[in-house]
């Protein structure tokens, strides 16, 4: 059986169009290839970060702002030593691009101007970290990709 070049056509588009078939159906179906938006509620995040963006002005304006360092035990965030640490407030959200089970927040609770992120609760890999707090009604904001 001899086949002509519009058969031949027609057998590469199906051939073509079942390999591509294969991988949408692979990707909607396993799991390891499942990723999450950045966040639930995007339309509502969206609505608020004009604030974000005034409080990282803010935060830019201080003389000596947030750093971090990796010690053995964990990440140390250490404050602005300026600041009286009982008047800081606020929470620490460590988010996991990788995968959302693994975010987690945190109320800021200083010792020594400095605030310890335990080493049990960081996987190796990248982690948006967002310190939101506040300051005598002055509220800052200090973001950092870290990788661990």
């Amino acid at each position: 059986m001899k086949i002509n070049w519009g058969t031949g056509i027609v057998l590469a588009f199906i051939g073509f169009i079942s390999f591509i078939m294969f991988f949408v159906v692979r990707m909607n179906v396993q799991d390891k290839y499942d990723h999450d938006l950045v966040t639930e509620s995007y339309y509502e995040a969206e609505l608020v970060y004009q604030g974000d963006i005034d409080k990282l002005k803010n935060a830019q304006k201080l003389p000596e702002n947030i750093t971090w360092e990796r010690i053995s035990s964990g990440i140390v965030l250490k404050f602005p030593k300026a600041l009286t640490q009982e008047k800081i407030k606020g929470k620490v959200f460590l988010y996991r691009p990788s995968g959302k089970q693994h975010d987690f927040e945190m109320h800021i609770s200083l010792s020594d101007h400095t605030l310890l992120i335990p080493d049990n609760r960081l996987l190796d890999g990248r982690w948006d970290i967002k310190v939101d707090w506040t300051y005598e009604d002055q509220a800052y904001l200090y973001k950092e990709v870290l990788v661990y």
